[in-house]
């Protein structure tokens, strides 16, 4: 593992990869909707003018410009915060670029509670619910900068529409750059077998605190990244299920349609088993500092360990 004590937001890992991507791949158009210097796409307009297209405050229509640009060759990436993405554009992104197939990666930034100050207006814990739901959809939700470059490059050498969520806050770098992180399978980055939690996102190195504080009380808990909400791993999530006999799901999103929602469906068909979630508990947030607004809507380390302790 690598030093958890450095923390890179996974926004910033995004806008690096896309001048790194460019650079090898001209068929490459990145596309914000009046909102490069926050989605950290304006490195790449910097450095490929030529491939970047600034849409405005007009999401619905950089959507749809980014389907239309897909169809004659290209990987499109394009950014806004994910409120926007999710909320103001579903119907483009559903009929215009999923229903069709098109070649775009819908990177959206800003999700969850840690936008922070910006208040309700801007903190989704719905996208993974909206984005999921939808057909030919793939969903991702890396933990740190290192996973984010790595899944982004499958993402992107894979044809079809995505959905990407990358937050606005630093989080600790967990994984070294060789880690075999791939789409769709799950990453242990814990071992234990009193209960596993299953994370996704930055809440996942809120399981790694959790799983020192619970260590210390003789209890040893699993820690999955599912970085991956579509397609989720099930392999992974029923044969920890088996192995640690309750499953305790953790992220920034609602507790409604997520990756708890996702997990859920997947024992209850499989091997149902005593499950907690951890996340926003069906309710808006406010406007506040990130670490906070975790700690006051139930989504931080001390969260975690209740929940184990309310299974086990």
């Amino acid at each position: 593992m690598a030093d958890v004590k450095k923390k890179i937001a996974t926004r910033d890992a995004y806008g690096q990869f896309l001048v790194e991507y460019g650079e090898e791949r001209e068929s490459l158009i990145a596309m914000s909707a009046d909102l490069s210097g926050s989605n950290k796409t304006d490195g790449f307009e910097k450095a490929f003018p030529d491939r970047f297209i600034q849409a405005g405050i007009s999401e619905q229509d950089m959507f749809a410009e980014a389907a239309g640009i897909a169809h004659m060759g290209n990987v499109v990436a394009a950014s806004t915060f994910a409120m926007f993405a999710a909320g103001r554009a579903y119907e483009i992104i559903r009929n215009s670029i999923a229903y069709t197939k098109a070649n775009v990666k819908v990177c959206a930034t800003h999700g969850g509670i840690t936008v922070g100050e910006d208040g309700a207006s801007h903190q989704t814990f719905e996208d993974l619910a909206l984005m999921r739901v939808i057909p030919n959809m793939t969903v991702i939700n890396p933990a740190d900068a290192v996973s984010t470059k790595i899944l982004l490059r499958e993402l992107f050498e894979t044809k079809g529409p995505a959905y990407v969520r990358l937050g606005r806050s630093g989080v600790p770098v967990i994984y070294d750059e060789d880690a075999d992180i791939r789409i769709g399978k799950a990453n242990i980055v814990r071992e234990g077998s009193d209960a596993v939690v299953i994370a996704t996102g930055l809440m996942v190195s809120e399981a790694m605190d959790a799983a020192e504080i619970l260590s210390k009380e003789g209890i040893n808990i699993r820690i999955l990244d599912m970085h991956t909400i579509k397609p989720i791993d099930k392999e992974a999530v029923i044969q920890s299920a088996k192995d640690c006999k309750a499953v305790v799901t953790a992220e920034e999103h609602s507790i409604i349609g997520g990756l708890g929602g996702a997990v859920a469906e997947t024992l209850a068909c499989n091997y149902p088993c005593k499950m907690a979630m951890v996340g926003q508990k069906d309710t808006f947030g406010e406007s506040g500092k990130p670490a906070e607004l975790l700690k006051k809507y139930g989504m931080t380390a001390d969260d975690i360990v209740e929940a184990v302790k309310s299974l086990i």
